[in-house]
């Protein structure tokens, strides 16, 4: 028997490639983390030789993101590394502010020209009437994530919430670590470098949880979230105009869910990946649609994220603005969205998701007392019947603003109303459940299994943890290969990867 290899197929493989990232979802990705996972074990009590292997494979791994602009995430984690020993020594505050003020224009300088140059040169040529050619930049993948992650450690020590590292090699680590390196969770340093001297010992629970995780991403990111997107969201939303409102109205219900699966089947795995080499990442996703309010969906929703706006970005403008009570919160509030609306992408449905989410929050705080009043006047009482019905209102607000961060113009969202209120036709939806059967099943069962207790969840993972190793790598097997069934010949990214 012999065995005819191309070592120049396999030499591109993996090899860089802007089309073809290393992302958890793909066969190479398993084969090369089985790899450095078994070498990772075998190193045992090695420390140093595991943290190297960790950075090592890491650096490979954003590589196969973004090629030779790995370098940006080396020059980040090394200017990042100094700002923070900088800050540390510097006890004049005036001095220690301007530093602060250096890193965020280097840190921001860096985003910013990556990810909004042309943007801004767009606008100034709408501004001027003229034609501006836009430059060519490509767009590191996850450097919103690893310039947050790297802020996150300056901001820290400048509000001296914690001490800098002493180990340039742990700070890499950190901001390097493969499993959250591309879309998240946004760990904090002082809660991440600490785990680095721990030894990698894993209870039978720890494992039973790691292969929860990573099953219930891979089903929600390849079997939901793309197969619904390939085949029936985006032909929605390219041409609304040629389906009716029903299929308008599945298709705003399809992208919750979808954008939902995509991202927090991401964070899942990553969650996972790295619970399997000893480290514990912080939740991002808590049931979001399970929300009574817009302000509890973000205390459900890309939970490092929210917090990362909460504490460096809501707080101090709030904290500056103190004196205007109310309206101190309020443009706290519109300011801390509208950059969170910016920071998902350079784009003008962007900025305005994140203001319509800013001015919910901004009117939920305005009417508190009021709406406090009118429930105590009327004797209506806080029950599970109210709590149900504000639940519906909340995913529907969510829902049509995940329409507008979706849509390529306004036109696009003018045309989904359109078709819901002018062109509905109830008719239709018996055609499409009859028709397109697998759709509306993985709609329904997502939704399903989102809001099913958490206890559904808890008791899941204990059958997991209890299998036998054989058990649970049968079952392993049998996720990878539902998987493999509903992917598309064509890999589809994580939506977050664009930010």
């Amino acid at each position: 028997m012999s065995f005819n290899i191309s070592f120049d197929k396999l030499i591109n493989l993996l090899k860089f490639d802007q089309y073809d990232p290393l992302i958890f979802s793909t066969s190479l990705f398993l084969i090369l983390f089985t790899i450095f996972l078994a070498v990772y074990n075998l190193l045992g009590k090695n420390k140093n030789a595991r943290i190297f292997l960790i950075i090592i494979f890491s650096l490979y791994f954003y590589y196969k993101a973004a090629g030779v602009y790995s370098v940006i995430l080396i020059v980040s984690a090394l200017a990042n590394f100094l700002f923070g020993k900088w800050i540390a020594i510097t006890e004049n505050f005036t001095k220690k502010r301007l530093v602060l003020i250096l890193a965020l224009v280097v840190n921001i300088g860096i985003l910013g020209y990556f990810k909004y140059t042309n943007f801004i040169l767009q606008i100034i040529s709408d501004i001027r009437s003229t034609q501006i050619e836009p430059l060519e930049i490509f767009l590191p993948i996850g450097i919103s994530f690893f310039t947050f992650k790297s802020l996150s450690y300056v901001f820290d020590i400048y509000f001296d919430t914690m001490k800098p590292t002493n180990s340039l090699r742990d700070f890499c680590l950190y901001v390097f670590f493969f499993p959250n390196i591309l879309a998240g969770p946004i760990d904090r340093a002082s809660a991440f470098i600490p785990q680095i001297d721990n030894e990698p010992y894993l209870t039978k629970e720890d494992i039973g949880k790691a292969l929860f995780l990573i099953m219930a991403g891979l089903l929600k990111k390849v079997v939901i979230a793309d197969y619904i997107s390939i085949n029936f969201v985006d032909r929605v939303f390219d041409f609304p105009l040629r389906y009716t409102g029903v299929e308008n109205l599945l298709a705003v219900y399809g992208y919750a869910l979808q954008i939902y699966c995509d991202f927090s089947g991401y964070s899942d795995m990553a969650i996972g990946i790295a619970l399997l080499m000893g480290f514990r990442l912080m939740d991002n996703f808590n049931s979001p649609f399970k929300a009574w309010s817009i302000a509890e969906f973000w205390r459900r929703w890309h939970i490092s994220l929210s917090k990362w706006l909460l504490d460096y970005l809501f707080k101090p403008v709030q904290l500056t603005l103190r004196r205007w009570r109310i309206f101190a919160n309020i443009i706290a509030l519109l300011t801390t969205f509208l950059i969170c609306g910016l920071w998902h992408d350079a784009g003008w449905n962007y900025i305005l998701w994140g203001a319509i989410h800013g001015f919910m929050m901004s009117f939920a705080l305005i009417i508190a007392k009021p709406k406090n009043k009118l429930y105590s006047a009327l004797k209506i009482k806080d029950t599970k019947i109210l709590k149900f019905f504000s639940v519906i209102i909340t995913f529907h607000l969510v829902a049509v603003s995940f329409l507008v961060f979706k849509s390529r113009d306004l036109q696009t969202v003018s045309d989904i109303f359109s078709q819901i209120f002018n062109f509905y036709h109830g008719e239709v939806f018996e055609q499409f459940v009859v028709k397109l059967p697998v759709i509306f099943g993985l709609m329904v069962l997502g939704y399903i299994f989102h809001f099913l207790p958490v206890k559904v969840e808890i008791r899941v993972q204990k059958i997991i943890t209890a299998m036998p190793f054989y058990g649970q790598a049968i079952l392993l097997a049998l996720v990878i290969w539902l998987a493999a069934q509903f992917k598309s010949a064509d890999i589809t990214p994580f939506i977050y990867f664009q930010f």
